[in-house]
């Protein structure tokens, strides 16, 4: 496999170069966090699309397709969904609020008092959303080179954190353009076909499997029904995803550039659904069907060609694990620590003046270590990405979409929807068990009832605050701080 070792290593060595390349580049606050607002269309779709389709979409995708058959595609599929439904309805909005952190947008909308308690469950998503992907190296390296999961997971994880660390988002821009590429050759132009093939074709398929395999509702209503409540909603409200909107160099690029992006999402949907169908035939007695994806790589794709196959892997883990590390450093250094710091200044303490690249650079590389670390820990990444997707939509959607399309929502009801709908969905984990459907369905039911409630309760929100709220969301409105104004980027 030494020519498989070698397209990985060069791989590997080109995401740190690119992370030294964007250090270059990221000299202010804007360029660090959001790439200076001023991505184009090449690289804005590309990039959403890596962060959306990481370890999870791939591996899981195709042993879901492996379990399921064509059906399998859905958990995929939604995400998709979720990713057009962002950006052909609210990208635009987003990317003109000019903020750095959902709990941001929270602040303008109801007045400053939601973004504390928000930004705490925002944390724990974007924290557990790094750790799951950080995990899914043990299952990468360890058909690459037999490696220890401990050693697999320091070794991948160190590298994000290290190119991440360096530059911040436009080293994670840059690399995931990469990544998107090496994906798009490795899963679409390569094991797809390759994977059909060697399973005799479409015919040999339908011959071999159960009808079942080839019903669109075979993986059945409620899942697919729970898919959309997590990951469909999940795509609208999360820090990690709003985060690219925010880079987007005008409203435009924000939504004709994700909805490319969320296209090709259903397009890898189906691909990873057929692969894992195509391997059911080659191995129809797997131990797990996670396991469809690298046996049939390994297996079946000639040398070169399996080195690729896996840096596309790899491709697909470590975008999102960037993304979701960026995100989870960006909401405890913007929306938690600097919180303290002011109330510390206020109790007469002080807030000195701070490097604020370096600062969000040191919370990266604290954040990493900490995901590392919980990474080797934990073993199971279902459950982990289950926790985090229902505090997420159980505790943030409401107010979040509320706040865009309800001007009677207020502040209490926020705050009240938030602590609510997240002590739901954890107390409803602990009863039904963390991979039931029932806590995102009750827990979201609860928090939007409270939202109601309280709101309709309550004084409703100060005029000014509204008048402010509507000047930012056109576009109008003062902007942060002052950011210099270059030509958006386009490839």
């Amino acid at each position: 496999m030494a020519v498989d070792y070698t397209v990985i290593v060069v791989y590997l060595a080109g995401m740190l170069a690119m992370g030294w390349w964007g250090m270059r580049r990221a000299k202010s606050k804007s360029d660090f966090l959001v790439a200076g607002r001023r991505l184009g269309p090449t690289m804005y779709s590309g990039t959403m699309a890596a962060i959306v389709l990481g370890g999870a979409s791939t591996i899981g995708g195709v042993g879901l397709g492996y379990q399921y058959g064509l059906s399998g595609a859905w958990m995929v599929f939604t995400i998709g969904l979720g990713l057009l439904a962002l950006s052909l309805f609210f990208s635009a909005r987003i990317a003109r609020l000019k903020v750095y952190t959902v709990s941001e947008m929270l602040d303008l909308r109801y007045g400053g008092r939601a973004g504390v308690i928000s930004g705490l469950v925002m944390w724990a998503y974007t924290l557990m959303l790094a750790v799951t992907s950080t995990i899914a190296y043990a299952t990468i390296f360890d058909v690459l080179f037999d490696m220890n999961r401990t050693v697999a997971i320091v070794l991948g994880g160190s590298i994000v954190v290290a190119y991440s660390t360096l530059g911040g988002m436009w080293s994670i821009t840059l690399t995931d353009m990469v990544q998107f590429v090496v994906k798009t050759i490795g899963v679409l132009l390569l094991l797809l076909p390759i994977a059909v093939v060697k399973a005799g074709g479409f015919s040999e398929m339908k011959a071999q499997l159960p009808t079942g395999y080839f019903d669109p509702l075979g993986i059945g209503g409620e899942t697919i029904f729970t898919y959309v409540l997590i990951y469909t909603f999940g795509m609208l409200i999360g820090q990690d995803i709003w985060q690219r909107v925010f880079t987007a160099g005008s409203d435009r690029t924000a939504k004709w550039g994700g909805t490319v992006a969320g296209t090709y999402c259903l397009v890898y949907a189906l691909a990873g659904a057929v692969i894992g169908t195509a391997a059911k035939v080659l191995y129809p007695k797997l131990a797990s069907p996670d396991d469809a994806f690298a046996t049939i790589v390994k297996d079946e794709l000639p040398v070169g060609v399996r080195g690729l196959v896996l840096a596309a892997a790899l491709a697909a883990v470590m975008s999102t694990s960037s993304g979701a590390l960026i995100a989870c450093a960006t909401v405890a250094n913007n929306d938690i620590w600097s919180r303290l710091r002011g109330a510390v200044g206020r109790g007469g303490g002080g807030s000195e003046p701070h490097d604020e690249v370096k600062g969000n650079r040191a919370f990266i590389l604290v954040m990493g270590i900490a995901v590392i670390c919980t990474a080797i820990a934990l073993n199971n990444v279902v459950e982990a990405l289950t926790v985090a997707y229902n505090l997420l939509v159980g505790g943030l959607l409401v107010p979040i979409l509320g706040g865009l399309l309800w001007k009677r929502g207020t502040a209490q009801g926020a705050l009240a929807a938030v602590a609510v709908g997240g002590l739901a969905v954890v107390a409803l984990m602990a009863t039904y068990g963390i991979l039931a459907n029932e806590p995102v369905y009750y827990g979201l039911l609860a928090s939007l009832a409270v939202y109601v409630i309280v709101s309709l309760a309550t004084p409703a929100t100060d005029a000014a605050v509204l008048a402010a709220w509507r000047e930012r969301l056109a576009g109008r409105g003062s902007e942060p701080a002052a950011e210099p104004k270059e030509e958006s980027v386009t490839r």
